[in-house]
């Protein structure tokens, strides 16, 4: 089990709650949790796991992921790439 820090993650709309600790990928910690999440490539270039962060804050493991400036600016995240640094709220489209 790891050390680091532990956050809850909502995923909307599914009202599903799991926890993320904080050196891992959201993406990873939502699959460890059986959530209905999409992914491919796992390293933020192909966008299957896009979704919006509606609340809380993250971290990229890489310097640039696969979204343009205004996708961030709109809360658009890709979970692959992204650890949280709080609490956070995730809504996937169905």
């Amino acid at each position: 089990m790891s050390d680091a820090a532990r956050f809850e993650v909502t995923l909307l709309p599914y009202d599903l709650r799991f926890p993320a600790h904080a050196d891992e990928s959201l993406l990873k910690a939502a699959l460890r949790a059986l959530a209905p999440v999409r992914s491919s490539c796992r390293n933020g270039t192909c966008r299957t796991c896009l979704c919006r962060l509606e609340s809380g804050e993250i971290a990229y493991e890489i310097e640039w992921p696969g979204l343009t400036r205004e996708e961030k600016a709109e809360g658009l995240v890709l979970p692959c790439v992204a650890r949280p640094l709080s609490d956070v709220v995730l809504r996937y489209e169905r």
